[in-house]
């Protein structure tokens, strides 16, 4: 087996010299060049004293499977027919930041310790990088375009905007390190100016010049043969220094040399809304995110190229199987985004418009974000005939088994691929599908949902919010409370100091059995008191005892046990009801307890 990558070393000025010509160039997907001032001097001092700077990463280029919209690095004029022979993957910055300094021939963009704009020439002081006492980073300074230091009253203290005012202080100018003639006729002239100056410049030139010159830096050069998905990898390990790279970007970077903007198309532009804006005018659809929606897109290209084989002749067994994971997501083509991606975003919406029925409204109430992907793309590929009543009945079957069965916790995207294809079977008359076969719930596991941290916690809340809970101190429905965007959240029916004072476990009264959807006001007005004592408050003179009791009875509450302030009584009655109420949306009975 042949290793996909090859160790080695360039000399630092080779290395400048081929990002210089453009040999060396950047995938799209690389982000700006951010490196401060400070960075940039104390990177040189570090070369001055050989001391490592981290290996550089390049991929070749020529694979047709491996295509990316190309840039030179910050800073760098691109001659005329210049041919990139290699991907610059890890080092950007350090790159650039020598480039810029050492070979640009232009003041450097940087960015002060305000992180405010300015533009830097760099020098070194030939007398403090010199001196066997002085702090080598103190000897790299950076100074204005001008190359004038000013003091806070605008006025000039140090000048170096002429050759002879750079030679006068021994100042260095950094970016004739790699200019052979330049650098020579620097020397000449510096040599000749004071008697003590040739000394001086040997030192120099034997101490930074000739580390400078010598400096190698370590290079990983991955063939031209590496697969993207494996590209796709490589950087998010060797890019701990920044945000880690998704398949969206790599993917823009792919369709981006095409001519194609994905990123534009998702994000909008000044002109347009793009998919993102439309999705998330739905509250429930604002955390969807770019890969959601990409894996939704290939389970449609891989289903229809799968369809395809089949009818032309392929047995089942024998075709494609459909796949929406990064490596299968990098290799979608254009022409299939383009023709899925349509019909993928009125999935989405549509998949908006069935949890609005169930009365999920917002992204804090959704158990799971991820299951809206093989759902989007069924309703992509069902079109009208998923206004059905019993497709709808289908699909909110699933969807709660999905949720109470706990099944999109991991391993999602091979359930997206599994869920997909069986969705479609078994609406059109197949078998149930996994998720719906495999689904249980046992009775026990509701004694341990405490927190939202479990999707089958939030799909208690949303089952009582479907069925018509109405506000203790309202009378509301919980539903229109959120729609309107009202404060409601799920608290405490037999209050926390309440139970606490008592001696009730924690594990027990915190569990969502004792919990409800109520409105902020009503939990205030609520507070530490009695079920008792706090209904009769709420009541006041104005509702009666049995209007109340309708209003209890909308969160499956035992009204005889909670008015006698009866913890165990109550807490076992609700459980019986909101078990009675998992098993409706299943349409599958629990599991008993032992």
């Amino acid at each position: 087996m042949t290793t996909s990558f090859e160790p080695g070393k360039v000399v630092l000025s080779k290395m400048l010299e081929r990002v210089g010509d453009g040999s060396v160039q950047l995938p799209d997907f690389q982000r700006g060049w951010v490196w401060s001032d400070e960075h940039i001097r104390s990177l040189l001092a570090s070369i001055s004293m050989s001391y490592p700077i981290g290996a550089v990463m390049l991929l070749g280029s020529g694979n047709e499977d491996v295509r990316f919209k190309l840039r030179p690095l910050e800073g760098v004029d691109l001659p005329a027919g210049a041919k990139v022979e290699e991907l610059l993957l890890d080092g950007q910055q350090r790159l650039t930041s020598l480039f810029q300094a050492l070979a640009s021939n232009k003041p450097v963009m940087t960015r002060d310790t305000r992180d405010n704009e300015i533009q830097r020439w760099y020098y070194v002081d030939m007398r403090r990088a010199t001196h066997p006492n002085m702090d080598r980073e103190d000897a790299f300074i950076s100074v204005p375009e001008d190359r004038r230091v000013r003091n806070f009253r605008r006025e000039v203290i140090r000048d170096y905007s002429a050759p002879e005012l750079e030679r006068e202080a021994a100042m260095f100018p950094l970016n004739l390190l790699f200019q052979s003639m330049g650098l020579m006729q620097w020397a000449m002239a510096f040599i000749q100016m004071k008697p003590e100056n040739p000394a001086l410049w040997e030192q120099f030139s034997e101490t930074i010049v000739k580390a400078f010159a010598q400096y190698q830096i370590p290079v990983i050069s991955m063939g031209w043969q590496t697969p993207k998905d494996a590209v796709c990898q490589v950087f998010e390990k060797v890019n701990t220094g920044g945000v880690s790279l998704t398949v969206f970007e790599l993917l823009t970077a792919t369709y981006a040399a095409d001519d194609y903007q994905l990123r534009e198309e998702w994000f909008g532009s000044k002109v347009a809304d793009g998919i993102e804006q439309r999705l998330k005018k739905f509250p429930v659809l604002k955390s969807i995110e770019n890969t959601d929606f990409l894996q939704a897109v290939t389970l449609l290209a891989t289903h229809a190229a799968r369809q395809r084989l089949i009818d032309n002749g392929s047995a089942p067994q024998d075709a494609s199987a459909l796949s929406c994971k990064r490596r299968d997501i990098l290799k979608l083509p254009l022409d299939d985004f383009k023709q899925y991606a349509p019909a993928v975003e009125k999935g989405f919406l549509k998949a908006a418009q069935l949890l609005h029925n169930q009365k999920v409204f917002t992204t804090d109430e959704l158990p799971y974000r991820t299951q809206l992907v093989p759902l989007a793309a069924t309703l992509a590929v069902l079109g009208h005939l998923a206004n059905d009543l019993a497709v709808k009945d289908k699909l909110i079957q699933w969807y709660w088994c999905g949720v109470f069965g706990e099944l999109y916790a991991s391993a999602t995207e091979t359930r997206f691929a599994k869920d997909f294809p069986e969705l479609l079977e078994w609406i059109g008359g197949g078998e149930e599908p996994g998720t719906v076969k495999e689904a249980t719930f046992n009775a026990q596991r509701l004694d341990t949902l405490r927190t939202r941290n479990s999707a089958a916690y939030k799909g208690v809340y949303a089952l009582l919010m479907r069925d018509g809970a109405e506000d203790f101190g309202t009378g509301q429905p919980a539903t229109e409370i959120a729609y309107f965007d009202e404060k409601i959240d799920i608290h405490h029916i037999f209050p926390q100091d309440w139970c606490i004072k008592r001696e009730i476990p924690r594990d027990r009264y915190n569990s969502v059995v004792n919990k409800t959807p109520l409105t902020a006001t009503t939990n205030r007005r609520i507070g530490k008191k009695a079920p008792s004592v706090y209904l009769a408050d709420l009541q006041g003179t104005q509702v009666t005892d049995a209007r109340m009791d309708e209003i209890l009875r909308t969160h499956v509450i035992d009204v005889q046990a909670m008015r006698a302030d009866h913890f165990d009584d109550f807490y076992d009655a609700r459980k019986a009801s909101l078990l009675k109420r998992i098993e409706n949306a299943m349409k599958k009975p629990v599991i008993a307890e032992e």
